[in-house]
Protein backbone atom coordinates (compact mmCIF):
# COMPACT_ATOMS: atom_id res chain seq x y z
CA UNK A 1 0.00 0.00 0.00
CA UNK A 2 1.54 3.26 -1.19
CA UNK A 3 1.21 7.04 0.32
CA UNK A 4 -2.01 7.90 -1.29
CA UNK A 5 -3.66 4.48 -0.96
CA UNK A 6 -3.32 4.78 2.54
CA UNK A 7 -4.44 7.87 3.14
CA UNK A 8 -7.60 7.49 1.21
CA UNK A 9 -7.88 4.60 3.37
CA UNK A 10 -7.90 6.11 6.65
CA UNK A 11 -10.01 9.18 5.32
CA UNK A 12 -12.62 6.30 4.31
CA UNK A 13 -12.24 4.95 7.54
CA UNK A 14 -12.93 8.74 9.20
CA UNK A 15 -15.72 9.47 6.98
CA UNK A 16 -17.59 6.22 7.72
CA UNK A 17 -17.95 6.25 11.03
CA UNK A 18 -18.75 10.03 11.06
CA UNK A 19 -21.81 8.21 9.17
CA UNK A 20 -22.43 5.84 11.47
CA UNK A 21 -21.67 6.61 14.70
CA UNK A 22 -25.36 8.40 15.76
CA UNK A 23 -27.82 7.65 17.75
CA UNK A 24 -30.01 5.98 14.95
CA UNK A 25 -32.50 3.27 14.89
CA UNK A 26 -29.89 0.51 13.52
CA UNK A 27 -27.28 1.27 16.25
CA UNK A 28 -29.74 1.44 18.96
CA UNK A 29 -31.22 -1.81 18.32
CA UNK A 30 -27.73 -3.41 17.88
CA UNK A 31 -26.77 -1.59 21.57
CA UNK A 32 -29.76 -3.34 23.06
CA UNK A 33 -29.11 -6.94 21.70
CA UNK A 34 -25.41 -5.96 23.60
CA UNK A 35 -26.97 -5.18 26.54
CA UNK A 36 -29.27 -8.60 26.39
CA UNK A 37 -26.33 -10.49 25.24
CA UNK A 38 -28.44 -11.61 22.69
CA UNK A 39 -27.69 -13.05 19.09
CA UNK A 40 -24.75 -9.85 19.40
CA UNK A 41 -22.87 -12.27 16.51
CA UNK A 42 -25.21 -12.45 14.22
CA UNK A 43 -26.85 -8.38 14.82
CA UNK A 44 -23.14 -7.54 14.38
CA UNK A 45 -22.68 -9.74 11.46
CA UNK A 46 -25.68 -8.27 9.35
CA UNK A 47 -25.30 -4.87 10.01
CA UNK A 48 -21.31 -4.76 9.41
CA UNK A 49 -21.93 -7.30 6.39
CA UNK A 50 -24.45 -4.89 5.08
CA UNK A 51 -22.10 -1.82 5.46
CA UNK A 52 -19.67 -3.50 3.53
CA UNK A 53 -22.45 -4.34 0.50
CA UNK A 54 -23.33 -0.60 0.70
CA UNK A 55 -19.99 0.94 0.87
CA UNK A 56 -18.53 -1.24 -2.31
CA UNK A 57 -22.19 -0.47 -4.43
CA UNK A 58 -21.46 3.15 -3.55
CA UNK A 59 -17.85 3.02 -4.54
CA UNK A 60 -18.77 0.63 -7.71
CA UNK A 61 -21.34 4.13 -8.99
CA UNK A 62 -24.61 2.90 -8.30
CA UNK A 63 -25.88 6.22 -6.32
CA UNK A 64 -25.82 7.59 -9.38
CA UNK A 65 -29.01 5.14 -9.92
CA UNK A 66 -30.24 5.49 -7.70
CA UNK A 67 -30.61 9.48 -8.04
CA UNK A 68 -31.91 9.15 -11.68
CA UNK A 69 -34.95 7.18 -10.34
CA UNK A 70 -36.78 9.55 -7.34
CA UNK A 71 -39.68 7.26 -7.11
CA UNK A 72 -37.76 4.02 -5.71
CA UNK A 73 -36.23 6.24 -2.93
CA UNK A 74 -39.76 7.92 -2.21
CA UNK A 75 -41.09 4.06 -1.64
CA UNK A 76 -37.91 3.28 0.24
CA UNK A 77 -38.69 6.06 2.51
CA UNK A 78 -42.36 5.19 2.94
CA UNK A 79 -41.92 1.74 3.69
CA UNK A 80 -38.88 2.80 5.89
CA UNK A 81 -41.24 4.99 8.37
CA UNK A 82 -44.07 2.89 8.58
CA UNK A 83 -41.21 0.19 10.12
CA UNK A 84 -39.76 2.35 11.83
CA UNK A 85 -43.41 3.57 13.62
CA UNK A 86 -44.37 0.09 14.42
CA UNK A 87 -40.80 -0.80 15.79
CA UNK A 88 -41.18 2.54 17.88
CA UNK A 89 -44.12 1.36 19.24
CA UNK A 90 -43.59 -1.67 20.51
CA UNK A 91 -40.39 0.06 22.06
CA UNK A 92 -43.36 2.62 23.85
CA UNK A 93 -45.26 -0.20 24.56
CA UNK A 94 -41.97 -2.35 26.71
CA UNK A 95 -41.25 0.93 28.36
CA UNK A 96 -44.83 1.82 28.98
CA UNK A 97 -45.35 -1.78 30.69
CA UNK A 98 -43.10 -2.19 34.00
CA UNK A 99 -44.49 -5.63 34.36
CA UNK A 100 -42.79 -7.04 30.51
CA UNK A 101 -39.24 -5.72 31.88
CA UNK A 102 -37.51 -8.59 33.76
CA UNK A 103 -34.03 -7.53 35.60
CA UNK A 104 -32.72 -10.97 34.24
CA UNK A 105 -33.57 -11.38 31.02
CA UNK A 106 -34.48 -8.25 30.37
CA UNK A 107 -37.90 -8.96 28.45
CA UNK A 108 -39.07 -12.16 26.50
CA UNK A 109 -36.43 -13.56 24.61
CA UNK A 110 -36.03 -12.72 21.00
CA UNK A 111 -35.13 -15.72 18.57
CA UNK A 112 -32.54 -15.25 16.23
CA UNK A 113 -34.95 -15.47 13.48
CA UNK A 114 -36.42 -12.76 14.95
CA UNK A 115 -33.04 -10.42 15.83
CA UNK A 116 -31.55 -10.86 12.21
CA UNK A 117 -34.79 -9.74 10.76
CA UNK A 118 -35.35 -7.18 12.62
CA UNK A 119 -32.09 -5.93 11.83
CA UNK A 120 -32.26 -6.36 7.95
CA UNK A 121 -34.90 -4.50 8.22
CA UNK A 122 -33.58 -1.91 9.70
CA UNK A 123 -30.77 -1.46 8.06
CA UNK A 124 -32.21 -2.03 4.36
CA UNK A 125 -35.58 -0.37 5.10
CA UNK A 126 -33.83 3.03 6.19
CA UNK A 127 -33.53 5.71 3.13
CA UNK A 128 -30.73 7.69 4.80
CA UNK A 129 -28.60 4.32 4.40
CA UNK A 130 -28.45 4.69 0.49
CA UNK A 131 -28.60 8.32 0.83
CA UNK A 132 -25.51 8.41 3.17
CA UNK A 133 -23.55 5.07 2.03
CA UNK A 134 -23.94 5.11 -1.57
CA UNK A 135 -24.54 8.40 -2.73
CA UNK A 136 -22.88 10.69 -0.36
CA UNK A 137 -19.96 8.01 0.76
CA UNK A 138 -19.96 6.79 -2.90
CA UNK A 139 -18.94 10.27 -4.33
CA UNK A 140 -16.30 11.24 -1.82
CA UNK A 141 -14.84 8.15 -2.54
CA UNK A 142 -14.85 9.08 -6.49
CA UNK A 143 -12.59 11.88 -5.19
CA UNK A 144 -10.01 9.63 -4.47
CA UNK A 145 -9.66 8.60 -7.93
CA UNK A 146 -7.71 5.06 -8.99
CA UNK A 147 -7.51 4.63 -4.78
CA UNK A 148 -11.66 5.06 -4.27
CA UNK A 149 -11.29 1.51 -3.27
CA UNK A 150 -8.98 1.72 -0.95
CA UNK A 151 -11.64 4.65 0.61
CA UNK A 152 -14.25 1.79 0.55
CA UNK A 153 -11.89 -0.80 2.39
CA UNK A 154 -11.14 1.94 4.69
CA UNK A 155 -15.11 2.97 5.32
CA UNK A 156 -16.00 -0.69 5.83
CA UNK A 157 -13.15 -1.57 8.45
CA UNK A 158 -14.32 1.49 10.30
CA UNK A 159 -17.75 -0.15 9.86
CA UNK A 160 -16.59 -3.54 11.35
CA UNK A 161 -15.02 -1.93 14.27
CA UNK A 162 -17.89 -0.04 15.09
CA UNK A 163 -20.44 -2.62 15.18
CA UNK A 164 -18.22 -4.54 17.05
CA UNK A 165 -17.24 -1.84 19.82
CA UNK A 166 -21.16 -1.45 20.23
CA UNK A 167 -22.07 -5.00 20.62
CA UNK A 168 -19.61 -6.46 22.28
CA UNK A 169 -18.61 -3.16 24.44
CA UNK A 170 -22.41 -2.95 25.62
CA UNK A 171 -22.03 -5.75 28.21
CA UNK A 172 -19.71 -2.63 29.81
CA UNK A 173 -23.00 -0.67 30.82
CA UNK A 174 -24.88 -4.08 31.84
CA UNK A 175 -24.26 -3.24 35.47
CA UNK A 176 -26.17 0.03 34.90
CA UNK A 177 -29.09 -2.16 33.63
CA UNK A 178 -29.60 -4.27 36.19
CA UNK A 179 -32.70 -2.17 37.05
CA UNK A 180 -36.01 -2.35 35.29
CA UNK A 181 -36.08 1.39 35.37
CA UNK A 182 -33.01 2.06 33.39
CA UNK A 183 -34.53 -0.62 30.67
CA UNK A 184 -37.73 2.24 30.76
CA UNK A 185 -35.47 4.20 30.16
CA UNK A 186 -33.55 3.10 27.02
CA UNK A 187 -36.84 1.79 25.41
CA UNK A 188 -38.31 5.36 26.05
CA UNK A 189 -35.19 6.52 24.16
CA UNK A 190 -35.19 4.29 21.55
CA UNK A 191 -39.01 4.88 20.70
CA UNK A 192 -38.38 8.47 20.35
CA UNK A 193 -35.77 8.17 18.14
CA UNK A 194 -37.65 5.84 16.09
CA UNK A 195 -40.56 8.16 15.95
CA UNK A 196 -38.19 11.32 15.37
CA UNK A 197 -36.44 9.06 12.49
CA UNK A 198 -39.82 8.19 10.72
CA UNK A 199 -41.26 11.96 11.11
CA UNK A 200 -38.22 13.40 9.40
CA UNK A 201 -38.29 10.99 6.43
CA UNK A 202 -42.01 11.47 5.74
CA UNK A 203 -41.51 15.78 5.99
CA UNK A 204 -38.26 14.78 3.43
CA UNK A 205 -41.07 13.14 1.15
CA UNK A 206 -43.98 15.61 1.66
Amino acid sequence: MDHAALVAALAGAGFGLSLIVAIGAQNAFVLRQGLRREHVLAVVAVCALSDVVLIAVGVGGLGSLIQAVPWLLDTMTIGGAAFLVAYGLLAARRALRPAAIDADVVGRPTTLRAAVATCLALTWLNPHVYLDTVILLGSVAGTHGDDRWWFGLGAALGSIVWFSSLGYGARVLRPLFAKPAAWRVLDGLIAVVMFAIAASLLAGVA
